[in-house]
């Protein structure tokens, strides 16, 4: 059985595992879809700004408690905020935005498990992720438009990168229900599976990765970042960078002696 800890969170909102270099952060508020509360915030930019940092740590695994992975903001407690300036709104909201840019900048692979809904931000999180493996009847949405909000957690930018302007401009405001289906047709998938295989499926991925050499995906992650935004002379710079340090780890030797002895390489994330 996998080590268990828990964020320091008073409700244990959110859960961690870790088993071998896969580490399993679960979204732990099933009575209300987990619906983000503030200590969920909390513990996951601690959660991403630690496990980053972590050598013995190869992938992450977010999914969700319960019967949906992430139904975005907990609506009920917005009536709590009605007295809050404009000024305290731009100052809770640029600190919660912090989470998908750490999600996109950490050198760790980052696998949504998604199932049953995956909406408003909580379908933001799960496109800053790197890869999505969802059960075949999870649904799919924006929401922002039905509670007369504009999108956040890079929603904007994660929608317009994988689908394209006009379809990005559909989601966010016609805010359509996506079957699974329907997600994986537009490319917003990596794949689809049965319920009851979807935590196989992502726990055999992140440990397919976790035993690569994660060093380099983490500065493949550095090279895509700055290709999505960056003039092709920034691009090309920043894979400079990036190659000559993984020439300098332990896995880029280690490939190099396992094409001459001709056998597979065994990569230690170094």
């Amino acid at each position: 059985m996998p080590d268990t800890a828990t964020s320091d969170t008073a409700a244990n909102e959110l859960v961690e595992t870790r088993q071998g270099k896969v580490v399993t952060l679960t979204l732990n508020r099933p009575g209300s879809l987990n619906a983000f509360s503030m200590a969920m915030f909390r513990g996951l930019i601690e959660a991403f700004e630690r496990l980053g940092a972590d050598m013995d740590v190869g992938a992450i695994i977010l999914r969700g408690e319960g019967r949906s992975f992430c139904v975005g903001g907990d609506v009920k407690g917005w009536a709590d905020r009605g007295d809050w300036t404009h000024e305290k709104h731009l100052e809770e909201m640029r600190w919660k935005q912090r989470l998908p840019l750490l999600m996109k900048t950490c050198p760790k692979v980052i696998i949504a498990q998604l199932h049953g809904h995956v909406l408003g931000a909580g379908f933001s999180l799960a496109l800053a992720a790197d890869f999505r493996i969802a059960t075949d009847t999870a649904v799919f949405g924006t929401s922002f438009a039905g509670v007369g909000f504009a999108g956040d957690f890079g929603a904007t930018s994660s929608l317009l990168q994988l689908v394209g302007p006009a379809k990005a401009r559909e989601l966010m405001m016609l805010n359509p229900r996506l079957s699974a289906t329907e997600a994986l047709g537009l490319g917003l998938l990596t794949k689809m599976v049965p319920e009851a295989e979807v935590a196989a499926e992502a726990q055999a991925l992140a440990e397919k990765l976790a035993s690569g050499p994660y060093v380099a995906w983490g500065y493949m992650k550095r090279n895509l970042l700055a290709a999505e935004s960056e003039s092709m002379a920034v691009v090309l710079d920043t894979e400079v960078v990036s190659q000559a340090r993984c020439t300098t780890t332990e896995d880029h030797q280690e490939a190099i002696r396992a094409f001459t002895e001709k056998r597979a390489p065994v990569f230690r994330g170094r």
